[in-house]
């Protein structure tokens, strides 16, 4: 297989571009440089398009690698045959040539091998001819007591044996039933028995479709089998399997017709039938997973690029009952100014004592956003926050924010290395002020799985889900970039080029040295050699460096290109960040003849022009910004049908979208509800992040759930 013209094709890419690709993915170039630094040699390949292109590229490598051990494998038995060998190079997934291998694979003793070691191969060969012969006169030639063959029906029924477990090493055969399950096979599920958890009662006489079961409901039905909740199969038409096989193998009723068809049946229902439906489910639930994965990933992506609320002094409160709620507050660079424990619920309820202690810190440390987690209390501590601003004379408006994960961050050993002399409780409050105030920089501290933005997430094939998480973490610090001089280890070890021990050495460098005044220092850190620091230098700003362009996203190695263009339009790197000048001036000689007089790319011209208008650009800047809150605070009972309110995607699902209207639960707008025509699935229409304006269709005071919709009523 030609992997590249199979990539360029399966894509819809130019071969050239694949050919580029491949060759940088193979000199170990990461995604996020490629794809920032490498535009004109891809064709400006964004890092989504990089990242399934490497996957399928390491896929169609390990479809080869494997071709090759059975093609061995085959050849070392001495059956190789051209008919086999044009069969393994047309086969297009890993499947196929398990098939083609089947038949020789080393295999444990089966019932066919022990009737192959009595000599009863010949015998299966003449019932399969199916002639009008009488079987069982030709069965008494293969009596042999010494064999374990003792008379004309143990005979028959290995040569039956045989029989049937050719047929069931049929390649093709296989192929066909694969296709017939998935056009009319049916996944069912029934409850395991009286006692099954009513969690999946959805789940206790179901059946649909193979072809049309949504991978939500797939991960729903594992998991209730794995808990033992759910009976699960995959069925087809009773006797359409069986007739199937008989069809292809049996000639006529003679009597050895007769026993054809018995091994025909048998071999569906004892080898081909269980092999083939393990193979339906796990491809339902492997689709089900990537499906997930691509969810989660692009609900993590949403949240990590959330628009920072930047240059407040933010109070950061994580509510609780028993243990008071924790407050810290923290200036514009995320340090710690001040923090308290205040108690707004029984069993020691101190509201006024509450509201003297937190307004003296807004006014002493000119605090002017209040972030709250969303966990236990969060809703007695909203109500609370909205009463108290309305009292105070300063300007304070707050934001409710996922606290997912912050439990985690604060007993990880990171937190008690930046923390140590907090305890637990209070680096939470000040993980969810920072995470309101840079939810980037916060978050890559935390396990992407505990910041729980998916479904079934924890069921996931952890690598696959890790290394997924990964990449998204990976592309949205690279694409924002970090500050050299402030960053901490565990945000730039996502930096292309950089690990988790290169990531340390900078820091401790950095305290050691003092602040980096340039890029061109990285080089002095231990283990950061020029291939490190090809990757990484683009991505880390110097913040007051000598050279301005170390402050921008221009690579080092464009340097020369960013003054030439500067020459070329007549403004100096002085000029950087007068967006009209530069504009003006580039706009007046024309992009394309810049980038041929220069001997640059356009592609890399346009960044290039693009950071000289606005240095150390943040693409989260022009996005739309959060929701903010300083009105009163609503009960369910409030809700009414009908009722019109903004609100803040939190999740989104196969089927919906959670919204944050500004009570204690999130509301659902189903699939249905979100806009009048047809979509596959809502992240066609939202994203985490996203403020929306939505209508309460129904609301259940007992189940504390809300319905909504997107969909103006009439």
């Amino acid at each position: 297989m030609d992997i590249n013209a199979t990539l360029a094709k399966e894509f819809n890419l130019k071969q050239e571009q694949v050919d580029n690709t491949v060759a940088l993915i193979d000199d170990d170039k990461t995604i996020p440089f490629i794809a920032r630094y490498r535009k004109e040699v891809t064709g400006s390949l964004d890092d989504q398009i990089l990242r399934e292109l490497y996957d399928r590229l390491c896929y169609l490598r390990n479809l080869e690698k494997r071709k090759e051990e059975v093609r061995a494998s085959i050849t070392e038995q001495e059956k190789m045959t051209d008919e086999l060998n044009a069969a393994i190079d047309a086969a297009m997934t890993l499947v196929e040539v398990e098939d083609i291998y089947r038949p020789f694979k080393p295999k444990r003793k089966t019932r066919a091998s022990i009737a192959r070691e009595k000599g009863l191969e010949g015998l299966a060969q003449f019932v399969l001819e199916q002639t009008d012969a009488d079987p069982q006169a030709e069965a008494e030639k293969y009596i042999d007591e010494e064999k374990g063959v003792a008379g004309t029906d143990d005979a028959l029924q290995g040569a039956m044996d045989i029989i049937a477990e050719d047929i069931s090493d049929s390649a093709e055969l296989r192929k066909y039933l694969r296709t017939l399950f998935a056009q009319i096979g049916k996944v069912s599920a029934q409850a395991a028995g009286d006692d099954a958890d009513a969690v999946y009662q959805n789940y206790f006489e179901f059946s649909e479709g193979v072809s049309k079961i949504a991978g939500h409901r797939i991960l729903a039905i594992d998991r209730g089998e794995k808990e033992g909740a759910l009976k699960v199969s995959v069925d087809v038409p009773e006797g359409a399997g069986e007739r199937a096989v008989t069809s292809r193998y049996v000639k006529n009723a003679s009597e050895c017709g007769k026993l054809v068809e018995a091994a025909c049946v048998d071999s569906y229902k004892r080898l081909i039938y269980p092999s083939i439906e393990r193979e339906i489910r796990s491809e339902l639930s492997q689709t089900a997973q990537e499906g997930a994965i691509k969810v989660f990933s692009s609900n993590l992506r949403q949240l990590l690029m959330a628009p920072p609320v930047k240059g407040t002094v933010t109070l950061g409160l994580d509510p609780g009952y028993a243990h008071g709620c924790k407050i810290a507050v923290v200036d514009e660079t995320g340090k710690v100014l001040d923090t308290s424990i205040v108690y707004l619920t029984p069993p020691r309820k101190e509201t006024e004592k509450a509201k003297r202690i937190i307004s003296k810190m807004i006014e002493r440390c000119g605090v002017t956003t209040i972030a709250i987690g969303n966990g236990t209390a969060s809703r007695e501590s909203e109500q609370f926050v909205a009463e108290l601003i309305k009292e105070i004379p300063q300007k304070v408006s707050y934001m409710v924010v996922s606290e997912a994960g912050a439990s985690v961050y604060s007993a990880s050993k990171l937190a008690a290395e930046e923390f140590p002399d907090y305890d637990v409780s209070l680096r939470s409050a000040v993980s969810i002020a920072r995470r309101m105030q840079d939810p980037l920089a916060e978050l890559v501290k935390i396990d992407p799985k505990a910041i729980g933005v998916g479904q079934y997430q924890h069921d996931m094939p952890k690598a696959r889900m890790d290394e997924a998480l990964r990449g998204v973490v990976e592309d949205c610090v690279n694409s924002v970039g970090v500050d050299l001089n402030t960053a901490s280890y565990s945000l730039l070890s996502y930096i292309s080029g950089i690990n988790s021990t290169v990531a340390k050495n900078i820091v401790a460098y950095r305290e050691l040295n003092g602040a980096f005044t340039d890029r061109k220092q990285l080089m002095k850190v231990a283990k950061l050699g020029a291939k490190a620091f090809e990757q990484c230098a683009g991505f880390l700003r110097v913040p007051g460096a000598k050279d301005p362009l170390d402050n921008t996203g221009v690579h080092p190695e464009s340097y020369a290109a960013a003054k030439a263009l500067c020459d070329e339009c007549g403004f100096s790197v002085a000029d950087m960040g007068s967006k009209e000048l530069i504009e003006k001036k580039v706009k007046s000689i024309g992009i394309g003849k810049l980038a041929q007089d220069i001997g640059v790319g356009i592609p890399t011209l346009e960044d290039i022009v693009k950071e000289l208008e606005k240095p150390g650009r943040d693409p989260r800047d022009e996005l739309p910004p959060p929701l903010m809150r300083s009105g009163d605070v609503m009960e369910l009972s409030d809700l009414k049908e009908g009722m019109e309110l903004m609100g803040t995607v939190r999740n989104v699902i196969d089927f919906g979208a959670f919204v944050d209207i500004g009570v204690h639960e999130d509301g659902l707008v189903h699939i249905s509800q979100m806009c009048s025509k047809y979509i596959k699935h809502p992240l066609e229409v939202v994203k985490v992040g996203d403020v929306v304006k939505v209508w309460v269709l129904g609301v259940d005071l007992k189940r504390k759930r809300i319905s909504l919709t997107m969909k103006q009523p009439k």
